[in-house]
């Protein structure tokens, strides 16, 4: 029986989130930091989606600056196929702890995993499996951000869970500005209009026209994704307009 008040959970993951702070590449104990999480919040009987990123390898940005030879498409087609590595670590990981795992891709490579067909990824969480989901959407100039958000809406997730190294969204960059306020709840519209760092403006409208909540967290304190999965106050939640009021800062 769930313990939670979601039925179906989407998590969105950097690539950054797979190796340590400041770092590139893949550190294995920041994986298995994330799959005992993701583990615990399952085993609360939520069905879980992941979508990862793929910068701790490859920013595709990166490949494009001045005379670069490799074309902007090019390079968001490496930045996809990073994902996938970083799906294959986090898939190993969360098995290793006894759950069931299905990884899918936008990108056909059916050697290493399951094409994404929307209607299989559906049955695969019905049936209780930790689904992943990497290569974004499988097109360039496609962001992981607008990815999870469209994952989300397709495959009926009750709500968008973005992990971050931080609490929430602040209004300033809380490392560069100590007196930044952290908010607890904002709409999407607030979002827009103060333009907070939550989620690419693509992401952010197709969440707002389709009523997607999103939660925004820190994944770095241990439980944490457990606890947003359970519904308990953690990070800073965004949701539809309710009223014409300012953005309740954090207690």
């Amino acid at each position: 029986m769930s313990s939670t008040p979601y039925r179906r959970v989407l998590l969105k993951l950097s690539g950054e989130s797979f190796a340590r702070a400041g770092e590139r590449g893949i550190a294995m104990d920041e994986v298995v930091h994330i799959a005992r999480q993701t583990v615990q919040a399952a085993s609360r009987g939520v069905e879980l989606a992941i979508v990862i990123g793929g910068g701790n390898i490859l920013r595709g940005g990166s490949f494009t600056a001045g005379n670069a030879a490799i074309q902007e498409a090019t390079a968001h087609y490496m930045g996809m196929l990073a994902t996938v590595i970083n799906g294959l670590a986090l898939q190993d990981a969360v098995e290793s702890l006894g759950a069931q795992t299905r990884l899918m891709t936008a990108i056909r490579m059916d050697g290493v995993a399951e094409p994404y067909i929307r209607r299989r990824a559906r049955r695969h969480l019905e049936k209780g499996r930790i689904v992943i989901l990497a290569a974004g959407t499988g097109s360039p100039y496609v962001t992981t951000d607008t990815a999870a958000a469209q994952r989300a809406l397709e495959l009926g997730a009750d709500i968008l869970m973005k992990a971050t190294r931080v609490d929430g969204v602040y209004s300033d960059d809380p490392e560069k500005n100590p007196h930044a306020l952290l908010y607890r709840e904002l709409t999407y519209q607030q979002v827009r209009e103060q333009n907070l760092r939550v989620m690419d403006a693509t992401a952010i409208s197709q969440c707002m026209e389709h009523g997607m909540p999103i939660l925004v967290f820190n994944y770095r304190r241990e439980g944490n994704i457990e606890r947003a999965v359970a519904g308990e106050r953690v990070g800073t939640l965004v949701g539809p307009r309710r009223d014409e009021e300012p953005a309740t800062p954090a207690d």
